[in-house]
């Protein structure tokens, strides 16, 4: 191979490998490197190796004729090796470009992969001489041609629906896709239908950039099935690819787009599947430690606010400009639509903690070519301060776990729940009115993929993990659960129609309450996972979706909630209610009452006791007159005895009509004769204002 390749300076930019009618431009980032080697591979295995000829700054480059695309290669890195100030550097281990638009697969796992000797007595302070190229899946030179600008569907977020899924679970055992598992099935028009019926607006992708399979999980049997361990931001996780075209994947996002279904990436930029001190050295650790992670005041160590080992840097400039790369690579080239970014409290932090104006946070809210997307943040970490809910700026929107507890204790009739409840349905403004927020900027969810499924959240009191191999201690100990009485599977009629009722209250509460909504994939369904609530290393039937057995009965609810959400715009307002008179007709936008039609009152509010919600909706105070809307809606959340409830008096010329009772799903629409109506034991009944 060396005799064919002619080497000159080539360009610090881009990043990554570049094909042009010549060759490959290559370049990559390192402070601390003495010396930057290219390998490049044949498809036997023989390696060529070529130093980059140029440093500038502190990007290594070099031009090299006749590479085309296809080519394989990594980098190895000279260097310090001197952990105890934060250096790693082992040239005998192969490392991954970190601006590789294509993987050949992942690591095999082999002590060779780590830069210190396994069992040794200095642990990772020793050096390990073995070459781990044997072991390591390589780059791929891509020539990444710019497609036209996707014809995105720009859903306003006032009228979002999102739908959480990972690529195999939702596809692995459909009877009806072709490549089962990959971006090509979850394509495939099956589930696109499934998703439009539904109603959903877009689709929020479990990890699908590259990621490691953890060693551990592999010894013993298991899978990273989640895809939290990533190693390559730039390239699309390999075993979702039918084949290895990259392209395969914008060509699903069309298909969705085509559809009029927006697609979200679930990113995480907090960590890499390096690990800690004891992982391996894969790319990052040995291209330059001491920049791309946050290392502790013993620089030997890793700052750990992820729980996964290790921390990004991203207040460093390299790890600031990959990230954003990144994240234009996947707008511009690959079409998406938006990120929700996993620990997102750990991408604002510094040497002083968390930063709400963090460089990166503030570098994505001035980008020109993210304006246009959807930003959604998972805002805690596991560091100090790392709980940081209604604390990111706009235009972030957050995931709100209290949403999720609130509504399922509320449900479960633990006391004091109703004061609380309410604010959740109110769109938790404690949370999140302030900097002139929208109340889309809550992400309410009943479920999502860590934790308990809906029908679980319904069938199990306790945790059952054992499958993961950690002795049921992962997962959360607390879910705010229920079983009615059995733990698990159960044929008992009454206790089945108790569940499916439970299901139907939390899925129109969810509906019904101002903010963005969030469904699990397969909620809709009735998927169960046997009760494991961590069901992370479970890449099989426990996370797979039966499309054979679904809840025909639960669907149809679900897609009449989100239709009624639909056609009811006083349900997805941008301004928060607050119960605040309208200057059109002098009216609260918000209003709270007893059963008995009376206003709520301090006393009836903190009545521990209390099961009963009642709450009218208007448009909002504030509302511009053009998006005025003359009518309103009542609903009833119930988690307390069937009881008589006095509706608000009607205007002159509109009547009260019953369109939700979760008691009755199949209940047809009706006006209500009279001033009152009986609403069920655990249950939820919702009125809308109609002409006469």
């Amino acid at each position: 191979m060396q005799h064919r390749l002619s080497v000159t300076s080539g360009v610090p930019a881009p990043l990554g490998a570049t094909p042009d009618e010549a060759g490959t431009n290559f370049a990559v980032f390192s402070a601390h490197a003495t010396r930057m080697v290219l390998c490049l591979f044949d498809l036997s295995g023989r390696e060529t190796r070529i130093d980059l000829p140029e440093r500038e700054g502190d990007i290594w480059h070099g031009h090299i004729a006749g590479v085309r695309p296809g080519q394989l290669y990594g980098f190895r890195a000279h260097g310090p090796y001197t952990p105890a100030e934060g250096h790693r550097f082992n040239p005998n281990k192969l490392l991954m470009d970190p601006y590789a638009r294509r993987l050949t697969g992942h690591p095999r796992w082999h002590d060779a992969l780590m830069g210190y000797r396994v069992g040794h007595k200095d642990r990772d302070l020793s050096f390990d001489p073995r070459d781990s190229a044997p072991y390591m899946p390589r780059s791929v030179v891509e020539d990444v041609w710019m497609p036209p600008e996707p014809r995105r569907p720009g859903t306003r977020l006032r009228d979002t629906v999102i739908y959480e899924a990972h690529v195999k679970g939702l596809t692995a055992r459909h009877p009806e896709v072709r490549a089962p598992g990959s971006f090509e099935a979850l394509a495939a028009d099956p589930i696109l239908d499934h998703l439009t019926r539904l109603g959903i607006t877009a689709i929020e992708l479990l990890p699908v950039q590259a990621f490691v399979n953890d060693r551990f999980l592999v010894e013993k049997g298991l899978t990273n099935y989640w895809g939290y361990q990533p190693y390559g931001f730039f390239a699309p996780e390999p075993r979702y690819l039918s084949g290895s075209d990259i392209f395969e994947f914008r060509r699903m996002v069309d298909r969705f787009h085509g559809a009029g279904i927006e697609v979200l990436l679930d990113v995480v930029y907090n960590h890499t599947g390096e690990g800690n001190e004891t992982g391996p050295t894969l790319s990052f650790r040995g291209l330059d430690n001491a920049s791309y992670y946050r290392l502790a005041e013993e620089p030997r160590l890793y700052i750990n606010d992820t729980g996964t080992g290790n921390t990004l840097r991203c207040d460093h400039p390299a790890v600031l400009r990959m990230v954003m790369d990144s994240l234009r690579y996947w707008v511009t080239v690959m079409g998406v639509d938006g990120f929700r970014f996993d620990l997102a409290a750990t991408l604002g932090r510094r040497d002083t903690g968390f930063e709400r104006d963090a460089p990166l946070f503030m570098a994505m809210r001035q980008d020109p070519v993210l304006a246009g997307v959807k930003l959604i943040a998972e805002p805690w970490d596991i560091g100090p301060g790392g709980y940081q809910l209604g604390n990111f700026s706009a235009p972030f929107l957050s995931w709100n776990d209290r949403y999720r507890d609130d509504v399922r204790q509320f449900w479960r009739r633990d006391k004091g729940m109703a004061p609380k409840l309410a604010t959740r349905i109110a769109g938790s403004a404690d949370f999140f009115d302030h900097s002139g927020r929208p109340a889309t900027s809550s992400v309410n969810f009943l479920t999502a993929h860590d934790g308990f499924t809906l029908e679980d959240t319904v069938s199990y009191l306790e945790k059952h993990n054992e499958a993961n191999g950690e002795g049921g201690r992962d997962g959360h100990g607390e879910n705010f659960s229920d079983n009615f009485g059995i733990e698990g599977p159960t044929r008992d009629k009454r206790t089945l129609a108790a569940r499916a009722r439970r299901k139907r209250n939390m899925m129109a509460t969810l509906l019904l309450s101002q903010g963005t909504p969030m469904i699990l994939a397969g909620d809709e369904l009735g998927h169960s996972q046997g009760g494991n609530n961590n069901a992370y290393a479970q890449d099989n039937e426990t996370t797979w979706i039966d499309w054979q057995t679904a809840d025909v009965g639960f669907l149809r609810f679900t897609r009449q909630m989100i239709a009624f959400r639909k056609a009811h715009p006083i349900l997805r307002q941008k301004l928060f209610l607050h119960s605040r008179e309208r200057v059109i007709d002098g009216l609260e936008d918000l209003f709270w009452s007893r059963a008995d039609g009376a206003p709520m009152q301090s006393e009836d509010w903190t009545d521990p006791d209390l099961a009963l919600v009642c709450v009218e909706m208007r448009t909002a105070s504030g509302t511009p007159h053009y998006a005025a809307l003359e009518y309103a809606v009542f609903a009833v959340f119930n988690a307390g005895p069937e009881a008589e409830v006095v509706l608000p008096e009607a205007p002159p010329g509109q009547v009260w009509s019953q369109q939700i009772e979760t008691a009755e799903p199949d209940i047809h629409a009706g006006r209500i004769e009279g001033r009152s109506v009986i609403v069920a034991a655990d249950s939820v009944a919702v009125m809308v204002l109609e002409p006469k």
